[in-house]
């Protein structure tokens, strides 16, 4: 039987924060989110909670990082596009650049704050792929598998939204999803995929995989998931 829609939202988050909560109780996460923890938990992932530093708390959903070979590795761009697109690590750092310095939310109630940036903007890397006209939203796929999550096409176009594959004047560490993650500072971090291997132009926006959990599809920061 389908659990109606706010109860799977509690679930979602009751799990997330309790997987949490379970490997490093110890920590003090900011708000008061411990509170909202329920008793619901279950292996609905295997999330794996790393000791933080800088402020960040890294997290993955498959219980290990993907690792990145620059020889190998391709940004694949197809779905509803004209020409299906595949940038290789340094076609896609020939692309015009772009920086910001923007803070980072999670949901689970931490901040990290003056996180410098640099990649590209997705409207440079659409315009090799040039989508059509019935294309309403993308899908980015991680190397994380089953980690896939969606924006709209008018949501990509925020002025701070971002193809970033170097942080604070470095490459993007692996634990920050080497070679390239996705940026946009004004949702929630669950919505930031990282480990990109693939963008698909599609009709509409699904649910990924924390919006299957329960989660918010559209993750504004104070403005979803029970903030």
């Amino acid at each position: 039987m389908t659990e109606p829609v706010e109860q799977q939202h509690r679930y979602g988050r009751a799990v997330f924060l309790g997987t949490v909560a379970a490997g490093l109780s110890s920590l003090v996460w900011g708000k008061s989110v411990w509170g909202r923890v329920s008793s619901a938990l279950g292996p609905a992932e295997a999330l794996v909670p790393l000791v933080p530093t800088g402020g960040w708390r890294i997290y993955t959903v498959s219980g290990s990082m993907p690792h990145f070979d620059p020889r190998s590795w391709r940004l694949s761009v197809g779905g509803l596009v004209e020409q299906p697109v595949s940038l290789d690590y340094e076609e896609l750092r020939a692309l015009p650049r772009a920086n910001q310095v923007s803070t980072f939310h999670c949901v689970t109630g931490w901040t990290v704050k003056d996180v410098h940036w640099g990649g590209v903007r997705i409207a440079d890397v659409l315009a090799r792929a040039r989508p059509l006209p019935g294309a309403g939203a993308l899908q980015f796929v991680s190397m994380e598998q089953p980690y896939v999550d969606y924006l709209t096409l008018p949501q990509t176009r925020l002025h701070d939204v971002m193809l970033a594959y170097e942080m604070d004047g470095k490459p993007l560490p692996r634990e920050h999803g080497a070679p390239l993650r996705l940026v946009i500072p004004e949702m929630y971090g669950y919505k930031n995929v990282k480990w990109l291997a693939g963008i698909n132009l599609v009709g509409e926006e699904q649910l990924g995989y924390w919006e299957q959990l329960g989660y918010d599809q559209d993750a504004w920061v104070g403005r979803s998931n029970g903030y």
